[in-house]
């Protein structure tokens, strides 16, 4: 068993799954895979399924009745690599956007010294490709403003390429995390910053998926606008003890 796990949530990902489960796993380090399969109609927990009989001690899923959203895919993940023992817990888009040899730098990080470490668009200037420029504009403003909000000094507040120890985990109270999406992101890394976790970013070059489609939506991002706000007012009144 690997104490490393990549959790990554899919809903019709039949395009992109099995190419990224064979790139984790010809990494010179072993990585084991957890995925949150939200019932895909393409036939997504199928691939997965025909790729357990050839790693059924590191390719693990599990599936979930609807789409349920993923802020709660990866708190369900969490919980199960939490519970199962793992010391590094990632997480991953299906996609290709987050370029998989970065999970050994993410890992190396928390290894030396991290409690969250964050694969990071903005870092180091802007890093994406095949995005267009609205779409830049609005996540790096988003994270512009998060930072304006909360006082956190995080260059990419709504990043999705992260990887956490388990004391992380532990610690946080997974269960009263309630945004989703961008504000999902968002409200992980305020917890953690606000438990004085050590969070360190590492500079990625992110690449808009070339197959399949985007689940993002205005929605999710107008709930972050207004999820940071009550996120930053409700942290008056919590303590955070660890």
């Amino acid at each position: 068993m690997s104490n490393r796990l990549v959790v990554i949530p899919t809903y019709n990902e039949k395009e992109n799954i099995e190419a990224i489960i064979n790139v984790v796993f010809e990494l010179p380090k072993k990585f084991e895979i957890l995925i949150i399969e939200d019932n895909s109609p393409d036939g997504t927990a199928d691939i997965v399924r025909k790729l357990q009989e050839k790693h059924p001690e590191t390719l693990h899923m599990i599936e979930r009745k609807g789409k349920l959203g993923l802020g709660t895919a990866y708190i369900t993940g969490f919980k199960w690599a939490v519970e199962k023992g793992y010391d590094y817990i990632f997480e991953m888009d299906a996609d290709f956007s987050h370029p998989p040899e970065k999970l050994l730098e993410l890992y190396a990080a928390c290894k030396n010294g991290a409690d969250l470490a964050i694969g990071s668009r903005y870092k180091s200037g802007v890093n994406v490709v095949n995005w267009p420029m609205g779409r830049v504009l609005m996540s790096y403003f988003a994270s512009v403003y998060v930072r304006m909000i909360t006082g956190m000094k995080i260059m990419d507040t709504t990043a999705g390429f992260k990887c956490y120890k388990k004391t992380t985990l532990e610690t946080i109270p997974l269960d009263n995390i309630k945004l989703k999406g961008y504000g999902f992101q968002i409200e992980m890394k305020f917890t953690t910053w606000k438990y004085g976790f050590n969070i360190i970013e590492v500079p990625i070059v992110f690449t808009d998926r070339q197959k399949g489609t985007s689940k993002m939506s205005g929605g999710i991002f107008n709930e972050a606008v207004w999820g940071v706000i009550k996120m930053k007012i409700a942290s008056w009144f919590k303590k955070y003890e660890r």
